[in-house]
């Protein structure tokens, strides 16, 4: 092993001759271009290394593992009766529905209990978890507000739920002109971003929106006019026209309305004649459903009509439930309240 350098390198050269440059020197005693470093020195130079690659290998992608976990736990946004969410580790996927549908409810501003019940109704089957293979919207409708306190409710219910369409072209009438009134201010509201089907409905009707949605999914998309067909005793589309209980409608045939000096000089009478009577006279609704029996009325005790009979699995739709005892005796046949789960805070035999 060579002899340690000597403290003073100048004058330990032979003969006594200064040495023009430190690299001469470290030659003439045997090392090479550097001096060897010691183990310490080692691995003071090491250590940093270590910790780089430990930092880039381990602690970098766990950093991206913790973000993904945090957006996942992460509550989901707040939305108008729909909401998407995943499970923590799988990739969400988000299907397109097949189609839009706009149920216009046209009702009357004072009934402020009937809208909460069907809120809920409707609510519940468009939650999360229920799978439609539509985008459904549901809207109350009514004319234009006309009591004081009416012109502070309504304007809570709208802050609260924003599902309220206020009409400005017409009186409190169902036969006055309100559904000329409805379809020609939604194809206006939505021109932009046009649905596919819009459904007139009564407030007294309760739709089963998966079944609704299964049956609409086969229809055609263009001038298309689905319901229950009137008279009672008719199953012909083309006989006469949709009960008003409710009705579908292509976009392409609300647009027409919206736009057609048929339905403007025919807007007053009884509704859901005269909507029979524009398509007709306007050559309009070709592809005609009638979706009886699966929409009907409620049974009484001694039936009206043949419009009226028992509930059934295949339902669609309920009309004339005009008490909450019958609403509540629709929902039970329907078993409704399924999802409720036992707690302590409520017992209800």
């Amino acid at each position: 092993m060579p002899p340690p350098p000597p403290r003073n390198l100048l004058n330990s050269m032979g003969n006594g001759k200064p040495v023009n440059s430190l690299h001469a020197a470290m030659k003439r005693h045997g090392h090479g271009s550097f001096p060897r470093l010691s183990a310490s020195s080692k691995a003071l130079v090491l250590l940093p290394l270590v910790l780089l690659a430990f930092i880039f290998f381990f602690v970098y992608p766990k950093e991206f593992e913790l973000q993904a976990m945090m957006s996942a736990c992460a509550p989901p946004a707040a939305g108008a009766y729909a909401a998407s969410s995943a499970r923590l580790g799988e990739q969400a996927v988000v299907r397109k529905p097949d189609f839009r549908l706009l149920i216009g409810v046209l009702t009357r501003a004072d009934l402020y209990e009937r809208r909460h019940l069907l809120r809920m109704v409707y609510g519940l089957q468009l939650a999360p978890g229920n799978n439609l293979t539509a985008h459904v919207d549901v809207r109350f409708v009514f004319c234009r507000l006309y009591k004081d306190d009416q012109r502070v409710l309504v304007p809570l219910e709208i802050l609260a739920h924003g599902d309220v369409i206020i009409l400005d072209g017409c009186e409190e009438n169902l036969n006055g002109g309100k559904t000329y009134t409805f379809l020609s201010t939604v194809a206006a509201l939505y021109a932009d971003e046009p649905y596919d089907y819009v459904m007139k409905a009564d407030d007294d009707i309760f739709f089963r929106l998966p079944q609704l949605v299964d049956s609409l999914g086969a229809m055609p998309r263009e001038d298309m006019y689905y319901g229950a067909t009137i008279p009672c005793d008719s199953m012909d589309p083309f006989r006469e026209y949709m009960a008003g209980m409710g009705y579908a409608l292509s976009w392409d045939l609300v647009e027409w309305i919206a736009s057609s000096e048929v339905a403007r000089n025919h807007s007053v009478g009884t509704e859901d004649m005269l909507t029979g009577l524009w398509l007709r006279i306007g050559g309009k609704g070709k592809n005609r459903f009638n979706a009886k029996p699966a929409i009907h009325d409620y049974r009484n005790p001694v039936p009206v009509d043949q419009c009226e009979h028992e509930f059934m699995p295949t339902t669609i739709g309920v009309h004339r439930l005009k008490s909450n005892p019958r609403w509540a005796e629709a929902l039970k046949y329907f078993n409704f309240t399924a999802g409720l789960q036992p707690s302590k805070f409520y017992k209800i035999d």
